[in-house]
This record gives structure tokens, sequence and C-alpha cells, in this order.
């Protein structure tokens, strides 16, 4: 049976100072940008969240949402990821019911614990509450998405006899990211699915279900890729240099990927490329890891790309988009 997987594209609208333009023109190219990759066959469009970011990084990918929901026909929409720690769960609730409504159902919340000390500290959290303010709100946006009163008790939220209207006409799937083994347990037992990056995770969540009398085969994996496709990559690696440099280890310093103290920055752009979560790659190579990929973890339902890097323009995003688009997508969807 044929099997079906969307594409789709990653955007974090990061505008850094050494290559910053207008954002209203940063945005506005992005909107264009996702409108084309929609004709260009791509499925889906993935936000990510931050705050108090120098370079931008959005912090309303809700709002955007709306934006792209507005301009797209079929483009599935959702977030990947939202710090949901940092939320009132029944705003988050809402926005995002009036989001699936206005798209007609093609909105997916995807929602994270943070790691930031700023964001949390700012909006009055404590890190070491993540996981009872997931859980918890968790638990609220489900019970607002379905429809009924809620009356909830718990160690971060109270909610009293409470409905929140309008419902989803189509109930968004909530997702969950995760890279350590406890979070990703956290995935299994209380999420529609697994976000994932850079492939990080993937075996760990099967076995989490299987702990949970879950069965792997229902398991869900949507995969953040980092991989870099051009028809010359090597070429493209000298481009993309400097803003895969930037990103990453910006990540690193936010703590990411571990205490910023003790993780260790890359300390120049090949290093980051080749140490890194990036895979730097021409069309016929994709073809075959993306393939391999899929068929080794028949769980993943969406595989998407970041649009850009942060500073890249648009422009050389989209040739890449659509490099992808006429090499990649057919030969990977033919082989499913």
């Amino acid at each position: 049976m044929a099997r079906h997987v969307n594409f789709g594209l990653w955007y974090d609208f990061r505008n850094p100072d050494p290559w910053r333009v207008p954002f209203e023109t940063l945005y506005e190219d992005c909107l264009e940008q996702i409108v084309e990759a929609e004709r260009l066959g791509f499925d889906s469009v993935w936000m990510t969240e931050h705050h108090f970011c120098d370079d931008g990084y959005t912090p309303s990918p809700l709002v955007i949402g709306g934006a792209i929901g507005a301009r797209t026909k079929t483009m599935r929409i959702g977030t990947n990821l939202m710090v949901l720690p940092l939320h009132n769960p029944i705003r988050i609730a809402e926005d995002s019911a009036t989001l699936s409504l206005l798209t007609k159902g093609r909105f997916d919340l995807g929602v994270g614990i943070g790691y930031r000390d700023l964001e949390f500290r700012q909006f009055g959290r404590e890190l070491k509450h993540r996981p009872s303010l997931v859980e918890e709100a968790i638990t609220i946006i489900r019970r607002a998405w379905a429809g009924e009163r809620i009356n909830f008790e718990g160690k971060r939220f109270q909610v009293g006899d409470l409905r929140v209207t309008p419902a989803p006409e189509h109930t968004p799937k909530l997702y969950l990211g995760a890279m350590a083994e406890p979070a990703i347990d956290r995935v299994a037992r209380v999420a529609d699915g697994f976000l994932s990056t850079g492939g990080i995770g993937h075996d760990v969540y099967l076995e989490c279900l299987k702990k949970h009398g879950k069965d792997p085969a229902d398991g869900v994996i949507i995969a953040g890729s980092w991989a870099i496709i051009s028809d010359d990559p090597e070429r493209e690696a000298a481009a993309v240099g400097p803003h895969a440099l930037y990103q990453c280890n910006q990540y690193i310093e936010w703590g990411a990927f571990g205490p910023p103290d003790t993780t260790p920055r890359f300390p120049d752009a090949q290093t980051a490329l080749s140490q890194g979560l990036y895979r730097l790659w021409d069309a016929d190579t994709a073809v075959t890891e993306f393939i391999k990929l899929l068929r080794d973890y028949p769980q993943i339902r969406d595989l998407h790309i970041w649009a850009r890097l942060p500073g890249e323009t648009v422009a050389a995003g989209q040739r890449r988009l659509e490099y992808v688009s006429k090499h990649v997508l057919p030969k990977v969807r033919a082989a499913l």
C-alpha cells in the first residue's frame, strides 16, 4: 500500500544583525515563499518559538500561522515547537482552536519543555517546574479542545468550571518535542507524537512506547531534518557556513544541547557543518538517505527542512527549495 508522508519547511524568522533586513520585508518574503512552496509540492510548514532574542527569533508563531493559513489552500501548518511552560494553557487552547477553525483543520500544535532561563524568569516560571507545567497544560488543552467543562486543580494551574469556546471542529494533534531520554519517555506517555530534531531519539521513542504498553507501529514521528540539499554541496557549504555557525552556536549558548557553561561552541563554520546536526547532500544522496530513513521509521509522518538559515536571504533558501521540489521529492514519493 502506498504510504503518504508530508514534506515540509521549517521557519524561525531570525534576522541577525550582520545580515539584517527590515522585518516587514523578511516576513513578506517568507510568506510569499511559503505560498510558492505549496505550489512546488511542499505539504507542510512548521514554525518555532523563542523570546527576547536580538535576532528577532519569532515570539508569535500562531500569529504567523494565521497569516500562512490565509494565503495557502492545502498546506498543513504546525509548530515545531512552542515553549509550552511559558504559556497559559487556556490561551494556547483558544488560539490553537481558532487557528484550526480558520484553516479548516490544517493546524497541529507542537510544544516543548523549554530550556532558556531568561524566558522562564521573564514569564514568571521556574525551570525546575517544567515537567508539571507541561503535563498539566497538555491535560487542560485536551479538555478545552474537547469542548468539555474544565475543573482542574494542579500544582501549577487551577481552572474552575470553565468551557473554552469555540472548540475546534477538527481537533489538532498535540505533539511534544524532546531530546533527553526522560523527556522522550514523557512524549510516549502523553503526546500524540514525537517532534524530533536531527534524527535524535527515534529508537528511544519506540522503546518508550513499548514500555508504556503501546504498539510502536502506532507511533508518530514528526521529523525536523537539518539537511542542506544543493546541486553543489561544496559550494553551498561555503555560502551557508557563517549562518550555520551562528545558528548552532546560538542554540548551544541558550542551553539547547546541555549546560551552556560546559557545552563547547563550534570554533568555525567547517566544524559546525561537519560535526553538528547538518547534512550537506546533493539530490541523489538526499533521495537515498530520505528513503532509508522513512523505511527504517515508518512512524515518520512529516519530514521537514529549514527553509533558510538565520541571516540567509530568502532567495538563497528558495534556490534549494526549488532544487528539492524538482529532484528529491518526486523520487522519494515514488519510492513510497
